[in-house]
């Protein structure tokens, strides 16, 4: 007999939760600089990845290319990335960031310092390090399961 748990307490649903709140208050956050999250996401991105595609970041963000397209065009009309041609292939625009993201993504890394602080306030280093360890488990059998084709079997 299947017994439901308390949903205070079901994992899938505080996992949710925790990334919605999260995304909220950034986006809250992002706000402040004139930004959306999804901008904010592909300056970072940029950042740990310079010169990406648009269809590349368009499958990080999950969204469609023209969505991306018009992300970066804002972000380009603030002088914040450019589109530089792929020396490779004169069709591919990579994306790079300029020097006036600078300041931007420094506060961007402050705030993720402040609220990684602020949400784990009272867990020791042990603590950090097994939960971190357990989402990365998770997030490479999600991988997995997708590769395999197993996602869409599961409910998806």
């Amino acid at each position: 007999m299947f017994r439901a748990m308390s949903i205070d307490r079901d994992m899938l649903v505080v996992m949710h939760d925790v990334a919605r709140i999260m995304r909220t208050r950034f986006d809250r956050w992002a706000r402040t600089y004139g930004l959306t999250r999804a901008q904010g996401v592909i300056l970072a991105r940029l950042n740990h990845q310079p010169g990406m595609t648009q269809n590349e970041m368009a499958n990080i963000c999950e969204v469609e290319p023209i969505t991306v397209g018009r992300l970066v065009d804002r972000l380009e009309a603030r002088g914040l990335i450019e589109r530089r041609l792929d020396p490779s292939d004169r069709r591919i625009r990579r994306l790079h960031l300029l020097p006036a993201a600078g300041p931007i993504l420094a506060a961007i890394e402050h705030y993720k310092l402040d609220l990684l602080r602020d949400i784990t306030e009272g867990l020791d280093e042990k603590t950090l390090e097994t939960v971190t360890e357990a989402l990365l488990h998770m997030k490479r059998q999600l991988i997995t399961m997708e590769a395999d084709g197993r996602a869409a079997a599961a409910g998806e």
